[in-house]
C-alpha cells in the first residue's frame, strides 16, 4: 500500500481539520485555533523531518546526530511543559537514564539493525513516549505538592527528612504517569493497532513481521519509561527537578 502526497491526502486532510475545528466549536472547547495552528506545525514539521531523514539515513554518524537532536528537544519540551525549563538538564538525564540502555539492548542483541533507517524511527518512537511519560509524571507531582502543601510541612514536623515528606506526596502520583502506556500494551491487537504495526504493513510486510515488530517497540516503551519515571521521581524528591515556585516553597 502506498500513501503518498496529492489530491487525496490534501482533501482529507481538509476536511479532518474541518471537522475538528467543528467538533471544538460545538463542543465548546475552544481549542479550534489551537487545532489549526497544530496541524499547520505538523504539516511543516512532519515534512522538514522527511527530507532531513531522507538526507542522512545513508550515514549510520548522521543518523545518531538525528537522533541527538530529536532527545534534546524532547528533553527541552517537556522541561517547559512541566513548568521547569531551567530543569532541562535534569529531565535530559532522567530520560537519558531510560532511553540510552533500552536503544543499546535493541541494537546489541540484533533486533533493531544499526543502521540509520532502521535506528531513527525505533529511537523516534522510544523517545518520544520517554517524553510523554516524564511530562505525566511531572505534571501530576507537581500538582500534588502544589495542593498538599500541608502534608509536606506536617511531615517536616513529624521529623521526616525533606525527601522524605516530598515522597508521601508524591508517591502515589507517580505510577498515574506509566498507567495511560500500560494501557495501550494491554489493549494492542485488541482495543488499537498502535503505529509501528501500521507502518510495517503500510511499508509491504506481513502482519506476522508487524506484530514482532510491534511488541519489541512496546517492550522498549515499558522499560525505558519505567526507568524515567522512577528516575524523575527521584529528582523531584532530592529537589533537583523542581518548579520554581516549587523550589521556593519546599524548604526544609
Amino acid at each position: 500500500m502506498d500513501i503518498s502526497p496529492g489530491w487525496p491526502v490534501a482533501i482529507a486532510l481538509v476536511v479532518l481539520l474541518a471537522v475538528t475545528v467543528v467538533a471544538n466549536r460545538i463542543g465548546r472547547i475552544d481549542l479550534d485555533r489551537e487545532a489549526v495552528v497544530a496541524g499547520a506545525r505538523a504539516i511543516v514539521q512532519l515534512g522538514l523531518v522527511a527530507l532531513v531523514i531522507t538526507a542522512v539515513v545513508r550515514s549510520i554518524w548522521l543518523s545518531l546526530l538525528a537522533v541527538g537532536v530529536m532527545f534534546t528537544t524532547a528533553a527541552v519540551t517537556t522541561a517547559r511543559r512541566v513548568g521547569a525549563p531551567r530543569s532541562w538538564h535534569w529531565a535530559a538525564a532522567s530520560m537519558a537514564c531510560g532511553v540510552v540502555p533500552v536503544v543499546a539492548i535493541l541494537v546489541l542483541s540484533g533486533a533493531v539493525p544499526f543502521v540509520g533507517v532502521a535506528l531513527i524511527p525505533v529511537a523516534g518512537i522510544v523517545i518520544g513516549n520517554t517524553m510523554t511519560v516524564h511530562t505525566l509524571v511531572g505534571r501530576r507531582t507537581f500538582a500534588a505538592l502544589r495542593e498538599e502543601h500541608g502534608q509536606y510541612e506536617a511531615c517536616l514536623s513529624l521529623g521526616l527528612t525533606a525527601p522524605q515528606a516530598v515522597d508521601e506526596v508524591i508517591a502515589r502520583r507517580v505510577p498515574e504517569g506509566i498507567v495511560p502506556s500500560l494501557d495501550q500494551v494491554r489493549t494492542s491487537g485488541i482495543v488499537t493497532l498502535p503505529g509501528a504495526f501500521i507502518g510495517v504493513m503500510l511499508g509491504g510486510g506481513s502482519a506476522v513481521q508487524a506484530a514482532t515488530a510491534q511488541v519489541l517497540v512496546l517492550f522498549a516503551i515499558m522499560a525505558t519509561q519505567a526507568i524515567t519515571a522512577g528516575v524523575e521521581a527521584e529528582l523531584i524528591r532530592r529537589r533537583l527537578m523542581l518548579a520554581p515556585d516549587l523550589r521556593a516553597s519546599l524548604v526544609s
